[in-house]
């Protein structure tokens, strides 16, 4: 029997994760599994507001969370996914070429949405990605005493990068502007505690203001505001690349593919989504959010039903659930809010240091176990089936696609991606 072809595109949280546990838990004689991802480093996605404001953060080389795993890594950026071919093409130094897969697992995340606005793509920055927070450092470190900075966008990633960047660079004006109401997804005494945050570090929060354009000095609101802005950061929502929507994937309006329960796209049944690319259902019955929490319980799904479907084996339902948001204030404060069954923040909520401590211990694990995706996973190989492409259905025996994917919810729901960002595990 050929190896069965394993195809994981992106090395982010989740791609990482079932890259290394598909590794573990698949024989290597009968399984090659092949990670692409575009950068030599892994990225830190939840701290790049930290490395934007001047922090240094580790990125340990991909070359090295893979070494004596026997996963493939091959550096190169995807340009198209061919599902009816089974083909990747990517680009690299070396021009590039193709990767033929059997089971393909699109873990390339997402980017910010400019969503349309005028300027935002020629005089914005963004944290989404490594180079455009490095980018926003470089722009942030020319700025003089007094430089103003423009924030656009409340969700976790507005919040966290405005009260970073004030708290590492006094000297700078900062200002938080919010389409609606400041923590609107908040408790209430949790929005008095971010209230007390952005008075404590300075941040002049413009809340119910509607950004129409933004330029290279200034940012232009539909009430008539204009907002000086030496550097512009733009967090005002994230979307997902449109390689899918290319390769004619059932996707959202965002770009996310749309997956059954066990995140296999509906419409391609041999091409699994993970992390922010996956539009998938929680087991409350909401869209789970954007976040690194989401990343890990789509992982282990992907996982479970990859080595199912390969060995013949039942493939369980892992947990899928939203259970609440963690968001830093600085380096010394931070917000943990749980939600309830229906994703509506629950009336408690613990902030200040413990908060603040308990963030930090969840980024130094997601980093560790990100950079030991083998740790710890039982070391019995599962061998093939004889022929483990036909175990897949057709598309239209997968299971029920979730409701109104073509519909996502409004900027104020959990699942909205302006608030992607630290989902409690």
């Amino acid at each position: 029997m050929n190896q069965h072809r394993i195809v994981v595109l992106g090395a982010g949280y989740a791609g990482a994760y079932v890259a290394g546990t598909l590794a573990r838990r698949l024989s290597p004689e009968d399984v090659e599994i092949t990670v692409v991802n575009a950068e030599p480093d892994f990225v830190q996605r939840l701290r790049l507001h930290q490395l934007a404001a001047g922090q240094e953060i580790d990125a340990p080389k991909l070359t090295g969370v893979f070494a004596g795993t026997g996963v493939r890594l091959r550096l190169a950026r995807v340009t198209a996914v061919d599902p009816e071919r089974r083909i990747v093409a990517v680009a690299d130094a070396a021009g590039g070429g193709e990767i033929g897969y059997d089971t393909l697992v699109h873990a390339l995340g997402s980017h910010g949405d400019d969503r349309g606005v005028p300027g935002v793509a020629e005089h914005a920055f963004d944290v989404a990605a490594r180079p455009s927070a490095l980018r926003l450092r470089e722009r942030l470190d020319g700025l003089g005493e007094g430089g103003q900075v423009v924030v656009v966008g409340d969700g976790l990633t507005g919040i966290e990068t405005a009260t970073e960047i004030a708290e590492c660079r006094p000297g700078l004006s900062v200002a938080l502007v919010a389409r609606g109401e400041l923590g609107a997804r908040l408790s209430a005494a949790a929005r008095d505690h971010l209230r007390r945050a952005c008075e404590r570090l300075g941040i002049a929060v413009w809340e119910h203001t509607e950004v129409e354009a933004v330029e290279a000095g200034r940012v232009l609101c539909a009430d008539g505001t204009v907002l000086a802005s030496d550097a512009t950061v733009w967090t005002a929502g994230f979307v997902v690349g449109p390689l899918a929507t290319a390769a004619g994937l059932e996707v959202t309006d965002s770009g996310r593919i749309v997956v059954d329960r066990t995140m296999r796209s509906l419409s391609h049944p041999n091409v699994y989504a993970v992390g922010d690319s996956a539009y998938a259902v929680a087991d409350n019955g909401l869209p789970l959010p954007m976040s690194c929490a989401s990343a890990g319980y789509t992982g282990m799904q992907a996982t479970a039903a990859i080595v199912g479907h390969l060995t013949g084996r039942e493939i369980p339902n892992t947990k899928l659930e939203y259970v609440g948001n963690h968001i830093s204030l600085g380096r010394r404060d931070a917000i943990l809010q749980m939600v309830d069954a229906e994703g509506r923040a629950k009336p408690k909520y613990m902030g200040g240091r413990k908060a603040s401590r308990i963030k930090a211990g969840i980024l130094r694990m997601s980093l560790w176990t990100t950079s030991h995706p083998t740790f710890g996973l039982p070391r019995r190989k599962h061998r093939l089936t004889t022929e483990p492409a036909a175990s897949y259905p057709s598309s239209a025996s997968s299971a029920s696609s979730p409701s109104s994917p073509s519909s996502p919810s409004s900027p104020s729901s959990p699942s909205s991606p302006s608030s992607a960002g630290t989902a409690v595990a």
